[in-house]
Parts: C-alpha cells; sequence; structure tokens
C-alpha cells in the first residue's frame, strides 16, 4: 500500500516529496496549512476517464493507457460532485489537515497517470557506461565485472534514445520513480568527477579532489 501508512516521520518525508512534484516547496513547521489548501481543490475528471471509490475509499481510474488502483486513508471522505473528484477531511487536526492535501494530491496523480503517463529520464556519465535493450530488459554497463541486467516489472517500460540515456516510463507515478531510484543506485554520481548514473538536470555537488602538501 501507500507510504504514508507507516509512521509519521517517514509519512512527513513522502508528504514533501509530494509537494514538490506539483511545484509547491516543501512545508514545514505550517500546521497542514498549505497542504489543506490544495486538498480543497477539485479535480477534474477529463473525457475518457472514469472513476470509482469504494465504502473503503478504495480508488480506481481507467483512462486512455491503463488503470491505476490505490487505497487511500479510511478518515478522507472521497466523492464526485459536478463530473470532479473532491476530497474531504472529517477533522482540522493538523494530521488530517495534512492527509487532506497528500490524499488529493495522490489521486490527481492517478488522473494523470491514466492520461499522460509519467516519465523520469537518467543519464550516464563515465567512459564506457552504456545502456541497451535486450527486449524488455535493459542491460547496463557500468565498469563491473559484468553487466547489470533491470527486468521490466509490470507497468514499467524502457527507452534508450542514446547509448548514455535511460526513459523510464509508466502510468503510476510512485513505480515510475521507484524504479528509476533503483537504477541510479547501481552507480550513484560520486562528487568528484561527477561519474555514475543521474537524474536529467540534476546537479552534482561537485568536491575538490586531495592534493598532496608541498
Amino acid at each position: 500500500m501507500e507510504k504514508y501508512f507507516a509512521t509519521y516521520g517517514s509519512f512527513r518525508n513522502e508528504l514533501r516529496l509530494v509537494v514538490n512534484d506539483i511545484y509547491y516547496e516543501p512545508i514545514r513547521n505550517t500546521g497542514g496549512v498549505m497542504m489543506s489548501r490544495i486538498g480543497k481543490l477539485p479535480i477534474a475528471i477529463p473525457s475518457g476517464v472514469t472513476f470509482t471509490v469504494t465504502p473503503d475509499n478504495v480508488v480506481t481510474v481507467k483512462g486512455p493507457k491503463g488503470q491505476l488502483v490505490k487505497a487511500m486513508r479510511k478518515d478522507m471522505n472521497i466523492a464526485v460532485e459536478d463530473n470532479s473528484i473532491v476530497v474531504k477531511r472529517n477533522n482540522d487536526e493538523k494530521e488530517s489537515r495534512a492527509l487532506h492535501g497528500l490524499t488529493r494530491a495522490l489521486i490527481n496523480n492517478m488522473v494523470i497517470g491514466v492520461t499522460e503517463g509519467y516519465a523520469k529520464t537518467l543519464e550516464l556519465v563515465g567512459v564506457g557506461y552504456r545502456a541497451q535493450l535486450q527486449g524488455k530488459k535493459l542491460v547496463l554497463n557500468l565498469g563491473f565485472s559484468h553487466p547489470i541486467e533491470v527486468e521490466a516489472v509490470e507497468g514499467i517500460t524502457f527507452e534508450t534514445p542514446a547509448p548514455t540515456k535511460v526513459i523510464v516510463k509508466g502510468i503510476d507515478k510512485e513505480l515510475v520513480g521507484d524504479v528509476s531510484a533503483d537504477i541510479r543506485n547501481w552507480r550513484r554520481p560520486e562528487p568528484y568527477k561527477g561519474k555514475g548514473i543521474k537524474y536529467e538536470n540534476e546537479v552534482i555537488r561537485r568536491k575538490e579532489g586531495k592534493t598532496g602538501k608541498k
């Protein structure tokens, strides 16, 4: 299920990521005010998309690119009004206000996923670093004694438009992010020469190499 079912501390970390993804700065010590405002925004249901929610708050969104099903927190009220998805909370406690915005953001991500999809681009930096496809499998040459093979899990596809570029695609935003992070972890960018696997447009904080005493 969703990560926010874990401890409140880990929930807060995910909350900040979700906020960034919808172009809000990370929220700290605001009592969930900003997320509460986000939660109040209705989500228009695009043409060709169907939305259903069970009494247990299991949300299903179907669209041109596929179907997503996620279990939301049961203390949120999710309904369809005037062809828009509306999320309401049961109380004004701090955690409830934060969950309000997070729930709305997760559902909005689902709607975007089944209509437009998500993609994350990775770049390989290093002599001899290469990526290629073998069927649906991604094969990476990263300077190890053997190639790294990454199987495409269900809902994920890989593209290699160039030998040093990998695009991870899917309709589930969280899954696209997780798979991309797993690939990056095979060779995280090192801070001296910048070698490794980095996200497109990621800025690597560089360090100066150690020099001998004169």
